[in-house]
């Protein structure tokens, strides 16, 4: 049998490999991996505009690379994704590097200095089209210098320059080509603050990054707001699978009336609420996938707040499914299924923050103005006739007034706007605002109220009973107490002056 070396065109593959799929904001994270991996400190990102001279350069004072190691890191597929790495790696097909830096444009540079020792080379796709062979050009001592921001490597760091932005600049769109380029850097921040945000405010076992756009820093985003009084931890797991351990961390985020408008706004993430529950994957505290259910549930408006928190050793990659990307991930089929557990348990703590008002519709002993009523899967809502101001006013009607107002309440009923109020809710429950009661008229409400009480024959702490269960008085406590120690002081004036009435009637002395 004849064997036949048949190695891939250059010219062709490397065309290929430019089309893998990477954004822009996926393909700078690619790069900051190889600084983390480097141990660095500090990542600076400078983009610069300069037409078809424009450029984007990535440093870091990493450990750098010596000559081979920096010529090997230019091979394409220098590692085998089934070797065994170490722990704080975050690459794994040895690809990264080339396929971000290729699919974003058409010159790399790359310098490294390694124990004060500096080393060059760069890959022109232009230049190997032409000659049709792997040809990695390496850069004389003098020429090193001369490359942007290569003054910033002191004894040890890498600097990646991307020249010739095809991929990035946008052509088709001559007269917004520069601001194109600045909203492209800002979605990269964005997503490099929601990425990298546990290197960015560093945790036991991962020393703290600071990542610079044009000199300005990062700031972490956490997608759990898990420092939030009002979020809520549930109880961790962890799965062993293949003698690692995974950890599992779910959090319910707070209702929009337990934090600022503001936060809420920022903590929906581009995509809002709804979007960006789920699992959010984390591989060595690096992010790869978020707001995702695996289709193991849809996303509901009731678990909008839930977000759960996977973390993974890179020794699980290739059971995850985890691309050249990183940002598509898979769970193998025995994680599925507890995942799915995991699910059922963690999403009733979603759904009870936004069923919470629901219960207390139906809760015994409440006079809600509105009855939530389900049966056979089906829900309705309908007005109280039995609330006591309603039933008060029923009681002064004659039979036919009663009978019109009753109708009047069943066309209430029956307009109820489901449709508009459930995307409203779906979409921005915070804008949603209540018809509040002015002062003056709760009041007279809780005049009323009060007189029929006492016309009942309640007593005092029964009255404040009933006041604490009847909507709107529950709702505005506070004030309604204070109405009713006016009332006391009244009612104790008005006896007062009865009891001398009769006294004096009587021939008796005034009291003093």
């Amino acid at each position: 049998m004849n064997v036949i070396n048949t190695p891939p065109k250059a010219s062709s593959l490397i065309e290929s490999l430019r089309d893998i799929g990477y954004s822009l904001k996926a393909a700078v994270s690619d790069i900051v991996d190889n600084s983390i991996s480097a141990f660095a400190s500090s990542v600076e990102i400078h983009f610069n505009w300069d037409n078809e001279f424009s450029s984007i350069v990535i440093i870091d004072n990493g450990t750098g690379m010596s000559y081979n190691e920096l010529i090997e890191a230019m091979r394409p597929g220098c590692i085998n994704p089934l070797d065994l790495r170490d722990k704080s790696d975050l690459g794994r097909f040895g690809l990264g590097l080339k396929t971000a830096s290729f699919s974003q444009c058409r010159k790399v540079t790359l310098v490294s200095v390694k124990d004060g020792k500096a080393s060059g080379c760069f890959w022109d796709l232009d230049y190997v089209a032409d000659k049709n062979e792997w040809l990695l050009k390496v850069l004389e001592e003098n020429e090193i210098q001369k490359q942007p921001y290569a003054e910033k490597l002191k004894d040890s760091g890498t600097l990646v320059l991307w020249e010739k932005l095809d991929r990035v600049i946008d052509k088709t769109d001559s007269a917004n080509t520069e601001t194109n380029l600045y909203d492209k850097m800002d979605q990269v921040r964005k997503h490099m603050e929601l990425v990298f945000h546990r290197y960015l405010t560093g945790e036991p076992g991962i020393k703290a990054l600071k990542i610079f756009i044009n000199g300005d820093p990062l700031k972490a985003f956490d997608p759990f707001n898990s420092k939030h009084p009002a979020t809520q931890h549930l109880q961790d797991e962890r799965l062993d699978l293949h003698g690692e351990i995974i950890y599992i961390q779910p959090y319910i985020l707070p209702h929009h009336s337990k934090i600022s408008r503001k936060d809420f706004d920022y903590y929906a993430g581009e995509d809002g609420y709804l979007k960006n529950q789920g699992f959010y994957v984390y591989r060595n505290a690096r992010l790869l996938i978020s707001g995702t259910w695996f289709r193991l549930a849809r996303q509901r408006e009731l678990t909008r707040l839930a977000r759960v928190k996977i973390d993974l050793p890179n020794s699980l990659d290739h059971l995850w499914a985890i691309d050249v990307k990183k940002s598509r991930a898979r769970p193998p089929e025995v994680i599925r299924q507890r995942l799915k557990k995991i699910i059922e348990r963690i999403t009733g703590g979603s759904s009870r923050i936004y069923t919470k008002r629901g219960r207390r519709l139906t809760q015994k002993g409440l006079n809600t103005l509105w009855l939530r009523e389900a049966s056979h899967n089906k829900i309705k809502y309908s007005i109280n006739r039995n609330h006591p101001l309603l039933k008060k006013y029923f009681s002064e009607l004659n039979d036919s007034q009663s009978g019109h107002f009753s109708d009047i309440l069943t066309l209430v009923e029956g307009q109820f706007p489901v449709d508009a109020f459930y995307a409203d809710v779906s979409g921005t429950p915070e804008s949603i605002i209540k018809n509040e009661l002015e002062n003056e008229k709760l009041l007279e409400l809780a005049d009323l109220f009060y007189k029929t009480l006492k016309e009942q024959g309640v007593g005092q702490s029964e009255i404040i009973k009933q006041f604490e269960l009847t909507e709107p008085f529950r709702n505005n406590f506070d004030c309604i107490m204070e109405f009713l120690k006016t009332k006391w002081i009244e009612d104790e004036y008005i006896g007062d002056r009865i009891r001398r009435t009769c006294l004096l009637s009587n021939n008796a002395q005034p009291l003093e």
